[in-house]
């Protein structure tokens, strides 16, 4: 069992939360009712996450996607309210940790995006481009397109959107998990030859044509899928709780 305060002090230093401006509110999200020894986690925090969390028996949920983002509506109805009161009548605490869950170098989704990818790191860009959380580096050796698109598939169990727009040969790569898409120029500018994210926009075709850039397309869920198994991992390793993680299929 592990007492919320300590595991939310411990977590706030771990992944340095204050170094963040983020655009929702990072750790305690709802306040549970008890001493976690079963934490539940997964990507976002829908309704069917919390159900299953709840029927689990789940003394707390953890997620990279929770409530209360800048410009979202204040008032607490409908689907937040069911979400909120599922939370409320079971008694589990909701964790989320956004930003600094995509930043880590160890428990971070970039971080192990580009470790399950086999790329070599060679670091970020820097702050003054604006895309400081877009990691970047390169394959073992030198592969196509077609070959990078294959192991994105094989790696995340999903075909990824590939936009043609590099050299035939890729050397260097970016990638930065979730909705990302909008880093692309700069990726561009730092002179890749491919850039992965999960989503991607209209004119995001546009621009990788015409900045010379390979775009991959590689799921907002599936590129984020690892950051919450090993933040929970760690902290299970850590406290001597029971973790799970709930994968709720989504396709986008």
């Amino acid at each position: 069992m592990a007492a919320l305060n300590e595991l939310l002090d411990y977590t706030h230093r771990f992944l340095e939360v204050d170094r963040f401006d983020d655009y929702a509110p990072n750790g305690l999200q709802v306040e549970g009712e008890r001493e976690i020894g079963l934490l539940v986690g997964g990507v976002t925090a829908s309704q069917s996450l919390l159900d299953a969390a709840a029927e689990a028996g789940a003394d707390a949920v953890l997620v990279h996607h929770g409530f209360f983002w800048k410009g979202e509506s204040p008032v607490i109805t409908g689907m937040k309210y069911r979400r909120i009161r599922r939370l409320i009548d079971a008694g589990m605490a909701l964790i989320a940790y956004h930003l600094p869950l995509d930043a880590h170098p160890e428990v971070g989704n970039n971080a192990l995006l580009g470790r399950l990818l086999q790329f070599e790191v060679e670091g970020s860009l820097p702050p003054e481009s604006g895309a400081e959380l877009v990691w970047h580096g390169r394959p073992r050796t030198p592969m196509s397109a077609e070959a990078l698109a294959a192991r994105i598939g094989e790696a995340l169990g999903r075909e990824p959107l590939h936009i043609e727009g590099g050299p035939e040969t890729i050397r260097t790569i970016g990638w930065c998990s979730g909705a990302a898409q909008g880093y692309l120029p700069q990726a561009a500018a730092a002179g890749l030859d491919a850039y992965i994210s999960g989503e991607i926009s209209e004119q995001t075709v546009h621009v990788a044509r015409e900045l010379g850039i390979h775009y991959f397309s590689a799921g907002h869920h599936a590129t984020e899928r690892q950051g919450v198994q090993a933040l929970g991992g760690h902290l299970a390793k850590v406290f001597g709780l029971e973790f799970r993680f709930l994968d709720i299929p989504n396709p986008v």
